[in-house]
């Protein structure tokens, strides 16, 4: 890893991970980076200035004036070859958001012409709400590059998604980022995520707990890989944040088979995480269905297999991957769905595990392959265990 000769201007918002950027600036001038500091007026309350100055070994500035000097916030956004914000509380991200410049850091960040790096961190609930979504969404899309946010425990003492991501995953973020790692740079991908509804009648539909978080998360980091990533959702809250991913919204198997199917010749690596309803009303009616006295019968038939119309066209530079979620027997039922569907590896998750299957943020998964030993992985976030599988497909396309 290097980042010898490289400038970051690393901006500290008001969040208690600020107690990590010490060691933050101490990993990126180890890699060989020029760092210097900047910090709104609330970061000041959960770390020194001088500690950061002492480690960076530059001046740490809070604000454009110091009653005397001005601290040419135009100047450091042209200095730099990244801006990092980290960590960018929620208050930071909506100035950011908004084009708000009542502080250095937001004067510099709309003076930097560098790619721009925000690693938020808040509570599991100011995450998820739904004007956070959206300045997420906003940045995201007009180019600003958002370092996933972790799962664990948090500073109110619950278990949730905000916690900022590490030192040293940030560091490697942008390593990869500066140093065109892109392994993936030049290929096209295609994952399916979420549930399918099959329609009943005009208001209800079977369906599964599916949320969608593990199939987004695996294309969130076949585009960071450098791949031009195809996104087919099933009905889900989840959004992307990553502004070169295509997202392409169906409802039904039906419709999730032929978007696969037109789009898998021009693809090379195919991630089918969606949660397809094996079954689906042989008749939709037309008009909601009236509860009457008595049961009433559905008949069911199959929906369209996916995975095993892609396997009977893959070609031998395409790789395919499938999931599997098992109850009894995993690992032999997962090795017989990759053979009967021709891919080239499957991702096994069993109910059996705590943490691990659909509405979890969460997940703990086995890799099975063709030839080779069945690969165990412990409880993960969804977005280590998305790393591991897109590793795992960049080694199987170099084998």
């Amino acid at each position: 890893m290097s980042l010898a000769g490289r400038k970051i201007v690393l901006a500290v918002t008001g969040s208690i991970a600020a107690y990590k950027t010490p060691q933050l600036v101490r990993l990126l001038v180890k890699a060989g980076a020029e760092v210097k500091v900047i910090t709104t007026r609330a970061a000041t309350g959960f770390v020194t200035p001088l500690a950061l100055s002492t480690v960076s070994k530059h001046p740490v500035f809070s604000d454009v004036s110091d009653g005397e000097n001005w601290n040419n916030h135009v100047e450091l956004g042209l200095w730099a070859d990244a801006m990092v914000v980290a960590p960018c509380s929620a208050n930071t991200l909506a100035k950011l958001a908004n084009g708000l410049c009542d502080n250095l850091v937001c004067a510099v960040y709309l003076s930097a012409r560098c790619p721009v790096f925000i690693a938020p961190a808040m509570d599991d609930d100011m995450w998820k709400h739904a004007a956070t979504r959206r300045n997420v969404q906003s940045l995201a899309a007009t180019g600003n590059f958002i370092i996933p946010v972790a799962h664990g425990e948090l500073a109110s003492g619950l278990v949730g998604d905000g916690r900022m991501a590490e030192p040293e995953q940030i560091v490697e973020y942008l390593d990869d980022f500066l140093n065109e790692k892109k392994p993936l740079a030049g290929l096209k991908a295609l994952v399916t995520a979420g549930p399918t509804y099959e329609r009943i009648d005009p208001v209800r539909f079977i369906g599964n707990f599916s949320t969608g978080k593990m199939g987004f998360a695996i294309a969130e980091m076949l585009a960071r890989k450098g791949a031009d990533v195809t996104l087919i959702a099933g009905p889900t809250h989840e959004k992307v944040t990553n502004s070169q991913i295509t997202v392409v919204n169906i409802e039904s198997a039906a419709e999730l088979y032929r978007e696969c199917t037109i789009r898998f010749a021009h693809t090379d690596i195919a991630v089918l995480a969606a949660a397809v309803a094996d079954y689906r009303p042989q008749e939709q009616a037309r008009e909601k269905i009236k509860k009457t006295n008595g049961a009433i019968a559905l008949q069911l038939v199959e929906t369209e297999d996916t995975l095993l119309a892609l396997g009977k066209i893959k070609q031998p530079a395409q790789t395919l991957v499938g999931f599997a979620l098992e109850t009894t027997n995993e690992e032999e039922n997962a090795h017989k769905k990759l053979v009967a569907k021709n891919a080239d590896m499957i991702v096994l998750n069993s109910l059996r595990d705590t943490g691990a299957g659909f509405g979890h943020n969460t997940n703990k998964v086995t890799l099975i392959t063709k030839n080779s030993e069945p690969l165990h992985h412990p409880l993960q976030s969804k977005t280590e265990v998305a790393e591991l599988i897109v590793n795992a497909i960049i080694d199987l396309r170099h084998a």
